[in-house]
């Protein structure tokens, strides 16, 4: 039996979760997009999640919605308060996700029936390392937070912030590119310290 909930009940009214994985990237896709109006947004995920019987009983909705927030989070409280740029998206990086479990743990996601908490607990597993020997998805997550003023040499900085750009997330995207200018004081500051 699996320690992954499977079912939530409200007021006698008992609903099966559709737990597959693709169903909570699909919760997450609806819940970040502006274009769909707040009550559609809800009915959405209630739906998705919870299907068409929950619909049916709309005295349950302010409950399914603060059970749904906790299903998709994985039962962790969210931290609304970070600033943080995101450094991954489900469904901009689902290649990259596809085959980091293909290569770690030889699941093909294509044809897998998996509970959104298990799968959760996997992408958190993939392999990651400092020197490089990880997953797909994880070196890209590694190289969109990387800061590229670290790096002294100016032509390897603009080759790694083209990079940044190439990779960036859609939401994130930011051009870096440095003005005539600053790139000649680069040179020079090169120069000085003698690289």
């Amino acid at each position: 039996m699996s320690d992954y909930p499977e079912y939530v009940t409200i007021n006698n009214n008992k609903y099966k979760i559709n737990t597959d994985f693709r169903v909570a990237i699909e919760c997450n896709k609806i819940a970040e997009d502006g274009k769909i109006g707040d009550f559609e947004r809800f009915l959405a995920i209630i739906y998705l999640l919870f299907g068409e019987d929950a619909i049916k009983h709309t005295e349950d909705y302010e409950k399914l919605l603060k059970l749904a927030e906790k299903y998709l989070s994985c039962g962790k409280e969210l931290d609304t308060k970070s600033n943080e740029k995101p450094d991954m998206d489900f469904v901009e990086d689902y290649d990259y996700i596809e085959a980091s479990f293909m290569s770690d743990y030889h699941i093909d996601l294509s044809n897998t029936q998996m509970h959104w908490w298990k799968f959760f607990k996997l992408m958190e597993g993939l392999s990651n390392s400092e020197t490089g020997d990880c997953c797909i998805l994880n070196r890209v997550r590694n190289l969109r937070n990387f800061d590229a003023k670290e790096i002294k040499d100016s032509k390897e900085r603009q080759k790694i912030m083209k990079a940044k750009e190439q990779v960036a997330l859609k939401k994130n995207k930011k051009e870096y590119h440095l003005t005539a200018e600053q790139e000649r004081s680069m040179e020079q500051l090169n120069k000085i310290l003698g690289l």
